[in-house]
């Protein structure tokens, strides 16, 4: 079972406790864009064996969105940061790159 703990209010929630969104850091389509790019964010989302951001919904908890970045092969979290961040923050990116580095290491 998949565990997160939310960046908000700070509750270690499982999976029943939230609601996956996909994938996280989607540009938005709006007005004036063309049909291929609306169907591209509607329809075409990654779906990667291994590392992966994704949004998740703290649905009974706090009710906020937050990002997760996850391995979808091992199922490790590196870590939970706010829906608000336009970009993951250094400290999870520094981690996921230890992990990967020590991973191709131990091959």
């Amino acid at each position: 079972m998949l565990k997160f703990t939310c960046p908000y209010c700070q509750v270690e929630a499982d999976e029943t406790e939230l609601t996956p969104g996909g994938e996280a850091h989607l540009k938005r389509m709006g007005p004036g864009s063309s049909d291929q790019e609306f169907y591209n964010y509607l329809f075409e989302r990654k779906n990667p064996r291994g590392i992966h951001f994704e949004r998740w919904l703290h649905s009974y908890g706090c009710g906020k969105w937050f990002h997760v970045v996850r391995c979808t092969k091992t199922m490790e979290v590196f870590g939970t940061y706010s829906a608000q961040e336009t970009n993951p923050p250094k400290k999870i990116l520094d981690i996921v790159k230890q992990r990967i580095s020590f991973g191709k290491k131990i091959k």
